[in-house]
């Protein structure tokens, strides 16, 4: 009897604990419909004039597009030399390869801000090179890489090289060894690690706040129409950000399940 009273209580207690987690999800959904300019209950009516209202305007689809071209080319860019890098690092001594890790990950401890600021200061002060969105995808190349290497270094740890020697010793190229025995191998933990590095960088603000000048991405869309004013339809950019970054975060954190 205590047994199943405990274990009801912890079910409730986990029930209470997820609607907790996911009733402002909830909310924001329900806002971009809502009738009312005010973001506030009761809710009057529902209606898609937001919708409406949000893709009348060229400035919206100028943002997705710019953080597509960003996404798309940091993914891309990312996923080829972060990839290089975890097979480099797998050929390397544990302890060589241990240090050289730590040194590429130090991007990732550094907080968004600082980083943010770092590259301004670099771009436009040292290297005196005008802002915009190839400033932005550089400075997202140094904050992506690292999880790409990651990724496909935890793969290349269980690599047996064996195969891939012996098929140059037979005569294969490097680069033919590598598309027909190492890629299909590691070919998921490549992909998630591409789709991660493009969440990360689609769901980015601070450091394309600092680096990317007068254009605009979603996220710096957003925060221009916060100082404007609130209505349901900056609720609308958040659900499209926030399905486009947690669905490809979920692919990829899907697709790096290996499994032999």
């Amino acid at each position: 009897m205590t047994s199943n009273l405990n274990r009801a209580a912890w079910y409730a207690f986990a029930s209470l604990a997820v609607a907790f987690m996911l009733s402002p999800l909830v909310i924001l959904v329900l806002f971009c419909f809502s009738e009312s300019a005010l973001l506030s209950f009761p809710i009057t009516g529902l209606t898609f004039y937001w919708f409406e209202t949000l893709f009348a305007r060229a400035q919206f689809w100028g943002a997705l597009e710019n953080s597509l071209i960003v996404t798309g080319t940091v993914g891309i860019v990312s996923t080829v030399v972060g990839t290089m890098a975890a097979m480099g690092l797998a050929r390397m001594r544990l302890r060589v390869s241990s240090l050289v890790m730590a040194v590429l990950t130090v991007p990732i401890m550094v907080p968004p801000l600082m980083l943010g600021i770092v590259f301004l200061s670099y771009f436009a002060t040292w290297w005196e090179i005008r802002l915009g969105l190839h400033s932005v995808i550089l400075a997202h190349l140094v904050f992506t890489q690292p999880f790409v290497i990651l990724i496909v270094n935890a793969r290349m740890a269980g690599f047996d090289f064996a195969a891939l020697d012996s098929a140059q010793d037979l005569g294969a190229s490097k680069l033919h060894a590598f598309f027909t025995i190492t890629l299909p191998i590691i070919r998921p933990s490549i992909l998630g690690a591409a789709l991660i590095a493009m969440a990360l960088s689609l769901d980015d603000f601070l450091v394309t706040f600092f680096t990317i000048g007068g254009g605009n991405t979603l996220p710096i869309f957003m925060w221009g129409m916060l100082r404007k004013g609130v209505d349901p339809s900056i609720n609308i950019v958040a659900v499209t950000l926030m399905v486009l970054s947690v669905g490809v975060s979920l692919i990829g954190l899907r697709v790096t399940r290996y499994r032999g």
